[in-house]
């Protein structure tokens, strides 16, 4: 948690005041005893009224700026763990977008969401109760016993004695809750990762009829979840009965020893209920401690698990890169020698790659499910890192780029058409936030999407659903397209991107892209042989290798795999035709 705390370095005045005022209502409670003592022994034993009233006053006062004392604490207590929990959830946040594709796959969306959310709350929960508790309570404590051995030395040892079984019991409790605190956390991921996974895949669970089994399965860990929150709550509840019991038997010896003192002189009996008053106060502030023991364990759980997030460097870093300039007479992007493999598996999904794309050429990438045709083409804007080899791009390594130089270079089509909650137009100028409508309607039309978006109300206006719900497969895939146009990127990756459009649509997509971006290097992932087959150059993977590159007409003569691939999609006329 010490970690986490350099996010209140902006609310360091919050920070102090709060404890601060905290301490003097805490300095105007341990006078009420006293006071009340002072009413008994003079005002009542005198039946002095004015005495008492007087004496009243005081204590009406005390309790008034107790009051405001307390409620001061409270806003910059507020003020300090809203601040700090704003700022620790921006630089989890931040830190995450620095992460690479690796450290996501190997941490998982679901738990970063449980981390972001449901952690951070708890730490600024945690936050708000130390601020408020952390110096009070013990100060409480301490100044009650101070405050008793004034009255009685010998009584005070009541005290002293207590002190040692109360802290014992809080370390049990704290010492058995903290784990079981982080079993919670985690199971609590899992519930995410279900749910997550309903809400994305509905619509199969429903093709399937798996509504009951997936119910079973949330059921299940739903159930489990239960089950740890029971048993950590059981041990955290053990608090209150334990510290009352410790507390309570105190008393009890206070007033039996307390009253034999009275009997032979030794305090007054306002000192006894002075002294049951502290004691009071001590079983007070402790109930507080066990709120605040109770909370700090969570806090504690909840930062270990947002530091290991901290603790997960990229992988991929462009730290201390200059932009660079363009190497002349280079490729416009080449692979050499590279070979590859996902983080935690020892086997390469690529292997001793090598080809060149020069500038204005088109590059058609084929091959079988799960050739690494996809892992090719993120190594170009560094998504991921080479194992070996390198990838060059305009003779310079991508790993001496600037990712804004790199990527601005780069307009990039996933497989899972994104579309984000906007305006056609917001949704369209992420890679060029100047871009005008013109420009957008230019590439709207390349990627044959004007058509629908011109039969929309708004136009460029019309509101998209989140992950563009309100639209088709196709019209998605299609304004992905034209977003990645937007700005007239040197470079554009079509990753298997037109897989949801219609073959004379997709003929027209690439004749579009052919005819409007002659300067444009276009790479084109597809197992479509007709999206692939009029490229200057193929490249056809299998198990991770390449198998062949050329034209279609070279490849189909010399390449077996290749061929298979045709052969398995168009007839033997077709493809002589195509040849």
């Amino acid at each position: 948690m010490f970690r986490l705390a350099k996010y209140l370095k902006h609310y360091k005045i919050q920070s102090i005041f709060g404890p601060l005022f905290k301490l003097i209502e805490a300095c105007f409670e341990l006078a009420v005893p006293l006071i009340m003592a002072d009413i008994i022994d003079t005002g009542i034993k005198n039946e002095d009224s004015s005495y008492i009233l007087w004496r009243g006053g005081i204590l009406v006062l005390l309790g008034i700026l107790g009051l405001v004392c307390s409620l001061t604490a409270q806003y910059f207590a507020a003020k300090a763990s809203v601040g700090f929990g704003t700022e620790l959830r921006t630089a989890l946040f931040k830190h995450i977008n620095t992460l690479s594709y690796a450290e996501i796959d190997k941490l998982g969306s679901h738990t970063l969401v449980t981390r972001m959310t449901s952690d951070i709350n708890q730490a600024q929960t945690g936050v708000n109760m130390v601020l408020r508790l952390f110096l009070r309570s013990p100060f409480i404590v301490l100044g009650s016993v101070i405050m008793a051995f004034t009255i009685s030395v010998k009584l005070t040892l009541i005290f002293i004695i207590i002190s040692p079984a109360l802290a014992f019991v809080i370390y049990k409790i704290m010492s058995s809750t903290i784990p079981r605190y982080k079993k919670v956390q985690k199971t609590l991921d899992r519930t995410n990762l279900i749910t997550s996974e309903n809400l994305v895949g509905t619509r199969v669970i429903r093709a399937f009829s798996r509504q009951k089994d997936e119910q079973q399965e949330f059921e299940k860990n739903a159930e489990e979840l239960k089950k740890m929150q029971i048993a950590a709550g059981k041990i955290s509840a053990i608090m209150n009965p334990a510290t009352y019991v410790i507390v309570n038997l105190a008393i009890a010896a206070i007033l039996w020893f307390g009253g034999k003192s009275v009997n032979i002189g030794g305090i007054t009996q306002g000192e006894v209920i002075a002294l049951l008053n502290y004691m009071n106060q001590i079983l007070l502030a402790l109930l507080a401690v066990a709120l605040l023991v109770t909370n700090i364990t969570k806090m504690y759980a909840c930062a270990g698990r947002i530091n290991e997030v901290f603790d997960v460097q990229p992988s991929v870093s462009d730290e201390g890169n200059t932009t660079v300039s363009e190497i002349p007479d280079s490729p416009k992007v080449e692979f050499r020698d590279v070979s590859f493999a996902y983080s935690g598996s020892g086997e390469h999904v690529l292997e001793n790659i090598s080809f060149t794309a020069d500038k204005g050429m088109t590059v058609g990438i084929i091959g079988g499910t799960g050739s690494g045709k996809t892992s090719v083409i993120n190594l170009i804007p560094r998504f991921y890192d080479t194992s070996s080899g390198s990838v060059l791009v305009d003779g310079t390594d991508v790993k001496k780029y600037p990712f804004t130089q790199l990527r601005t270079k780069i307009g990039i089509v996933p497989q899972k058409a994104v579309l984000f909650k906007g305006t056609v137009r917001e949704n369209m100028r992420w890679r060029d936030r100047n871009a005008t409508d013109e420009q957008i309607m230019k590439a709207l039309e390349t990627a044959q999407a004007d058509g629908f978006v011109k039969q929309k109300q708004g136009v460029l206006d019309f509101e998209i659903l989140q992950q563009g719900k309100n639209l088709s497969g196709g019209q998605r895939q299609r304004l992905t397209i034209a977003r990645a146009l937007v700005g007239d990127p040197e470079i554009l990756i079509l990753d298997d991107s037109a897989s949801a459009l219609d073959l004379a649509t997709d003929a027209a997509l690439r004749k579009a892209i052919a005819e409007q971006t002659t300067d444009m290097t276009v790479f084109i992932v597809s197992q479509r042989i007709s999206s692939i087959k009029n490229a200057d150059r193929i490249v056809v993977l299998e198990d991770g290798r390449v198998a062949g590159i050329g034209t279609h007409k070279e490849l189909f003569g010399s390449c077996d795999v290749y061929r298979e691939i045709c052969l398995s999609q168009l007839s033997e006329k077709e493809v002589a035709e195509h040849a």
